[in-house]
């Protein structure tokens, strides 16, 4: 091969490697798109932010659109009077519990539905996931009904029902989000070769040993996957707790935020800092489990 030819060999790769103007327009046009987007999306929050910094009287002042008058004593208001050290340990109460137990009966399911063919197998499937199909103030008399009828132990509540208890609020949110796990679940135990489990009962293996030592290890980019999701779900979880718990000191930290309006006047920077603190436990989950997060959403969508 001349000179002359791989010389025009190396032009004619790189004029195909170069994007046609077509393509690389509407490549310029998506990501100005993104970028729109995206500021459009993040701008409340940073607005929430930068007023959680600023002095009330100075805003009040000079307007939000101004610069100065930045403090953090917002914060620190907003710490004791909402009492968020106390209220943050009761949301915690609630969503740990509620989060293992629903990803564990989740992923019972799951395996059952996908790895044994019986006669009710979708309609199974189908019957826990129409949890999720009916909104919770269609539920709210039959259930508050329900959890006052049921007696338990004093020393599981005060009131001696479900009613005013953790326990009670942690059944609601399990019994409400373990069907879209078990749907999510299953759809990906789906995908996992039939050939592992036959191996497995080969070598003497039984349903349980199938399930906690081979399922479940091969399970844990969703399970990562849910768990961020199920803990920003049940921890900003605002309804039930309020229908369900009947004294103060019980209420989840995101009522806590009521403590921090007037009645008839409202610091609305001192919310803004009430709101970044509320926020900051789900953050802190979601930048811990990134990336287990992101590789959830994607394995199982395909097979091989």
């Amino acid at each position: 091969m001349t000179a002359a030819t791989a010389t025009t060999v190396r032009t004619g790769s790189a004029s195909a490697r170069r994007p046609k103007p077509a393509a690389r327009t509407s490549r310029v046009v998506l990501y100005v798109f993104l970028t729109v987007l995206a500021v459009l999306w993040l701008f409340p929050v940073f607005f929430a932010v930068i007023s959680s910094f600023r002095d009330y009287s100075y805003t009040a002042e000079h307007g939000y659109v101004s610069f100065g008058g930045f403090t953090f004593q917002n914060y620190v208001q907003a710490w004791q009077q909402a009492d968020f050290g106390h209220k943050l340990l009761n949301s915690a109460y609630i969503t740990i519990p509620a989060v293992i137990l629903t990803l564990f009966l989740s992923c019972c399911i799951a395996f059952v539905v996908s790895r044994f063919a019986f006669k009710w197998n979708l309609a199974l499937l189908g019957l826990f996931t129409a949890a999720n199909l009916l909104p919770p103030q269609a539920l709210l008399i039959p259930v508050y009904r329900m959890f006052r009828a049921v007696h338990v132990p004093l020393w599981v509540s005060d009131s001696g029902t479900l009613l005013n208890s953790y326990v009670g609020l942690i059944a609601v949110n399990v019994a409400f989000q373990t069907g879209f796990c078990a749907f999510v679940l299953s759809n990906y135990m789906k995908t996992l070769p039939r050939e592992l489990y036959e191996s497995a009962v080969v070598d003497g293996a039984g349903v349980l040993r199938q399930f906690f030592q081979l399922t479940l290890p091969l399970c844990r980019p969703p399970l990562a996957a849910l768990a961020t999701l199920e803990v920003t779900w049940i921890y900003n979880e605002f309804f039930w707790a309020t229908v369900l718990l009947q004294s103060g000191d019980k209420y989840p930290i995101t009522s806590a935020l009521n403590n921090l309006r007037g009645q008839f006047f409202t610091d609305n920077n001192l919310v803004a800092a009430g709101s970044v603190i509320v926020a900051l436990p789900t953050l802190v989950v979601f930048f811990v489990l990134q990336k287990q997060f992101v590789a959830g959403l994607t394995l199982g969508a395909t097979k091989g």
